[in-house]
C-alpha cells in the first residue's frame, strides 16, 4: 500500500511539473537519468581545448567562454556523424586515486573516429576537461592514467545568457546558403533546421545537414533576405529566429539571435 502511494505521489509531481512549465518535462526526466559507463582519454595540450575547433566546426570558439576549453571529441554514439555537436554531458571518475568523483560538464565539439574511441561510448576530452575531474592539485597525475573508466550522463546545456549564434559559411553565395549554429541552450544538438525567405509566398524549406554543426540550403535562385531560421532540437523542441540573417548578409559573417531555447 505504501509503495502504491509513493508511485502515485511521484506521478502527480511529474504531471504538476509539466503543467507548470511545459518545456520542463524533458529536463525533469533527464535529471532522473542514471549514470552510464564510458572510456575516456585526452588530447591536445594538457591545459588546452583539444584541437583547433574540431570536426563540429566551432573553430576558436572552443577556447573562449562559454565553451572555455571544457570540450570533448565523441566516439560514434556521441558524435553521431555531426548530429551530436553541441550536446552537453556531465562526466566524473572514481577509479583512480586522483579522481575527485565530482561531475564536470563538457560539450561535444569534435569527433574521435578511431583507436580507443571505437570502444563506444568514449570521450576523448580536452586536457582541461580531463584534468577538471581530478582532486585539487592532481590534474597532471590523473592525465597520466591512460584510458580511464568514467561515468557520464546527458544534461541540458545552459550557456548563461550567451546569444544563439549563426556563422555563415565562407562558401555561401546568393544561390547557396550554409550556416554553423552554436550556443543552443537545452538539448544543445539539432535534428533539423529550416529556412524561410522573405517576400510573397514565403514558406519554410528544409535545410540539409552538411557536416558537424553546419547546415546548407541550395536555393536554385537568388535568396530573398532577410532569412529566418527554424531550429528543431533532438527532443523535438522548435525555436524560430526571425529575420536573423539580414538583407545584405555576407559569407563568413556572424549573426546573433535575440532568442534561445
Amino acid at each position: 500500500m505504501a509503495s502504491r502511494f509513493l508511485i502515485l505521489s511521484f506521478t502527480a509531481i511529474a504531471v504538476l511539473a509539466s503543467l507548470i512549465h511545459p518545456c520542463s518535462s524533458t529536463e525533469f526526466h533527464r535529471k532522473l537519468a542514471s549514470w552510464s559507463t564510458a572510456g575516456a582519454t585526452w588530447y591536445g595540450a594538457a591545459n588546452g581545448a583539444g584541437s583547433d575547433g574540431g570536426a563540429c566546426g566551432y573553430k576558436g570558439a572552443v577556447y573562449t567562454a562559454p565553451f572555455s576549453s571544457m570540450i570533448a571529441a565523441g566516439g560514434p554514439s556521441l558524435y553521431k556523424s555531426g548530429m551530436g555537436c553541441g550536446s552537453c554531458y556531465q562526466v566524473k571518475c572514481s577509479g583512480n586515486a586522483a579522481c575527485s568523483t565530482s561531475p564536470v560538464t563538457v560539450v561535444i565539439t569534435d569527433e574521435c573516429p578511431g583507436g580507443p574511441c571505437l570502444n563506444d561510448p568514449h570521450f576523448d576530452l580536452s586536457g582541461t576537461a580531463f584534468g577538471a575531474m581530478a582532486k585539487p592539485g592532481q590534474a597532471d597525475q590523473l592525465r597520466g592514467a591512460g584510458v580511464l573508466q568514467i561515468q557520464f550522463t546527458r544534461v541540458q546545456c545552459n550557456w548563461g545568457g550567451v546569444k544563439l549564434t549563426f556563422v555563415v559559411d565562407a562558401g555561401s553565395n546568393p544561390h547557396y546558403f550554409a550556416v554553423l549554429v552554436q550556443y543552443q541552450n537545452g538539448d544543445g544538438d539539432l535534428s533539423a533546421v529550416e529556412l524561410m525567405q522573405s517576400g510573397a509566398g514565403a514558406a519554410w524549406a528544409q535545410m540539409q545537414h552538411s557536416w558537424g554543426a553546419v547546415w546548407k540550403f541550395n536555393a536554385g535562385s537568388a535568396l530573398q533576405a532577410p532569412l529566418s531560421l527554424r531550429l528543431t532540437s533532438s527532443s523535438g523542441n522548435k525555436l524560430v529566429a526571425s529575420n536573423v540573417i539580414p538583407a545584405g548578409w555576407k559569407a563568413g559573417a556572424t549573426y546573433q539571435s535575440a532568442v534561445n531555447y
